[in-house]
């Protein structure tokens, strides 16, 4: 018992701010969640985990990511193309039309910008490759996202006229993504000593810091969440498939091309995630007569985290026992 608690500690550790925050009547953890988000402890702790990721990275692993063109571009093509098309083959089926516009919003967002770095470490991955993915496909993004939403809401009859603003992502990728990247790489070379350092403490510092968000997204979101009863879990069950797809299709493409262990985690993980922020600030600005499709939005980021968390510590454990 206690051997599963550890191996899958992560998990358990999402669920269980799940259920505390849920199920938490006095809304003492909403408040404290609340109060972290207004204070800018999101920002914070993605500031934090990408100095981390700068102090994992090692040189060769930033060469590889870059040179390894057949898995960034099997990668974006589950981003940009896979996951529009899962969400529009999922719309066939009788689904509220809100819920269809959350889950259009979710399909065209970029990757996640921390979550899917994070795990594809903690898998055995190549961290350089995810976070090259990272911000290429946010930077796609910034162009990709009105055209494709436009698309795939012409078929539900919604015609918005989209702006995204430039400047304002790119931004935020040099302050969270690149700074403090370059501050861990700098901090490793001429501070730290890289043979002495604990990989394996860094990334579960990582991965604390993806349950603190996960902590503060939620209590956002509680009485998003429950406001809408019975919807929540049909909800939960459309954006679970939806990932599921995206999953599989990544196993795919990685079974058909032959991506070998240490390159594919990168194509799995950040194929798969979707980013938060930008899908709820789209959501606030241009639907928020679909109320719902905020409910999409959040769950889906719970979903993606709580399966992937324990596909991560699975597919170390098979790395572990591969080396062994």
């Amino acid at each position: 018992m206690m051997q599963t608690i550890k191996k899958q500690w992560f998990l358990l550790s999402l669920v269980l701010v799940f259920v505390a925050v849920i199920f938490d009547q006095s809304d003492s953890l909403v408040k404290i969640g609340i109060f972290l988000k207004d204070n800018n402890c999101p920002e914070g702790m993605i500031f934090l985990i990408f100095i981390i990721s700068g102090l994992l990275i090692e040189s060769d692993q930033i060469k590889a990511g870059i040179k390894d063109i057949k898995s960034t571009v099997l990668a974006l093509t589950v981003i940009i193309l896979v996951a529009p098309m899962a969400a529009g083959l999922l719309c066939l089926f009788p689904i509220d039309t809100g819920v269809a516009v959350g889950l259009f919003i979710v399909a065209v967002m970029p990757t996640t910008l921390s979550s899917g770095i994070v795990m594809t470490g903690a898998a055995g991955g190549n961290m350089a490759h995810a976070l090259f993915v990272t911000i290429l496909s946010n930077f796609i993004g910034i162009f990709s996202i009105p055209i494709i939403l436009s698309i795939l809401l012409s078929f539900l009859h919604q015609e918005k006229e989209l702006v995204i603003d430039q400047g304002a992502i790119i931004t935020k990728l040099i302050l969270l993504v690149l700074f403090p990247l370059m501050i861990g790489i700098v901090l490793r070379s001429k501070v730290f000593n890289p043979e002495t350092l604990d990989k394996f403490k860094l990334q579960v510092i990582n991965q604390w810091m993806i349950i603190g968000i996960v902590f503060i997204s939620l209590a956002g979101a509680k009485h998003v969440l429950l406001g809408k009863g019975p919807a929540f879990f049909s909800i939960l069950i459309v954006v679970s498939v939806f990932h599921l797809m995206l999953l599989g299709v990544s196993f795919l493409l990685v079974k058909i091309f032959r991506v070998e262990k240490g390159r594919c985690e990168s194509i799995i993980f950040m194929g798969s995630q979707k980013t938060l922020a930008l899908s709820v600030m789209i959501q606030v600005t241009y639907f928020n007569e679909f109320g719902i499709a905020l409910l999409v939005c959040v769950s889906h980021h719970i979903v993606h985290l709580m399966i992937d968390g324990y596909l991560s510590v699975k597919m170390n454990r098979r790395l572990m026992v591969k080396n062994h």
